[in-house]
């Protein structure tokens, strides 16, 4: 279980204060670190938006305490929706249903639908239940580059352009959360996670996989850019052609200049990818390859994350 580290009831409080005047407050969730802000706040949301660069094109999650408060927020619940809440809230799995007329069209890139997560840190928790509003919150980076795992990563990413930053340690899950759309009556994958396709499927049968986007067109799960969580260092997947560079391995180890393991296992794994690469790249190695990682269904999640981080040198 993630654990708070040296954060006081007073500056959950305080932190709680800065998102109801409609501020940015960086916080752990057991994925990554979020930069939060009053979803139901339009100015807030958009200080969001200009913070990260980020294109008004890609949506945000809205992160909520309880399935109660995710009920208030949809207009509508399928059964699917009660079903997935049910079995993996608290948890790093994103529903996606039609949305309230009270959450602005930013938080949701004009789309009817909004993404909704109960997450399990219990410093996320204990921000929502004292702030009292939703809090919607992508990662805390600067778009398509490396998702911050813990509180420093922020502060050296976008630690200027954010009111507070609550330090919780190092996240648990390490990647972004599974998103599924439980829309039109159709469960659809739009971003796989470390909650597997075989997982979701056990709870409401058949799951289709979202098709590619068109060009320019709002995206209905943030996380679709062809680049994503991308360290500053190229990185490509491979394995090292020479011992000049850096490289991440699991199973087959090289002799470079500057070698990093993670475990063979898919959740340990991704519990240390980002802050593997974050390693990396503050060694300043020329280029990060990374040891393909092995087929099947457990692995989508980090298979996504590094496809789209390697996008860059495509």
């Amino acid at each position: 279980m993630a654990r708070m580290i040296s954060t006081s009831n007073e500056e959950i409080k305080r932190a709680a204060q800065l998102l109801r005047d409609g501020r940015l407050v960086a916080f752990p969730t057991e994925t990554v670190y979020g930069l939060g802000a009053n979803a139901l706040d339009p100015a807030a949301v958009q200080r969001i938006f200009e913070a990260k660069a980020r294109p008004s094109t890609s949506p945000l999650i809205v992160h909520i305490p309880d399935i109660e408060s995710a009920r208030a927020l949809a207009r509508e619940w399928p059964e699917a929706a009660e079903k997935l809440a049910l079995a993996f809230w608290p948890g790093p799995l994103t529903i996606v249903v039609p949305k309230i007329a009270a959450i602005p069209d930013a938080v949701t890139a004009g789309l009817d639908t909004v993404g909704l997560r109960v997450p399990a840190h219990p410093l996320a928790q204990a921000l929502l239940k004292s702030a009292g509003v939703p809090i919607a919150a992508p990662s805390a980076n600067r778009f398509t580059q490396l998702s911050p795992s813990e509180a420093g990563h922020v502060r050296h990413s976008i630690g200027d352009r954010v009111d507070m930053i609550l330090d919780g340690g190092p996240t648990d899950v390490g990647i972004e959360s599974t998103v599924v759309s439980v829309t039109g009556g159709v469960v659809r994958l739009l971003r796989p996670g470390m909650v597997s396709r075989a997982q979701i499927e056990a709870v409401v049968g058949p799951v289709s996989i979202a098709g590619p986007l068109a060009d320019g067109s709002p995206h209905s799960s943030p996380g679709m850019h062809h680049r994503h969580y991308s360290p500053n260092t190229p990185l490509r997947i491979g394995l090292p052609p020479d011992s000049a560079c850096g490289y991440l391995w699991h199973t087959s180890q090289r002799a470079v200049a500057t070698s990093l393991h993670l475990p063979a296992d898919p959740a340990r794994y991704a519990a240390g990818l980002y802050q593997a690469l974050h390693r990396l790249d503050e060694l300043a190695v020329t280029v990060i390859y990374v040891e393909p990682i092995p087929d099947g269904d457990a692995w989508d999640g980090i298979r996504d994350r590094l496809q789209r981080a390697a996008a860059q040198n495509t």
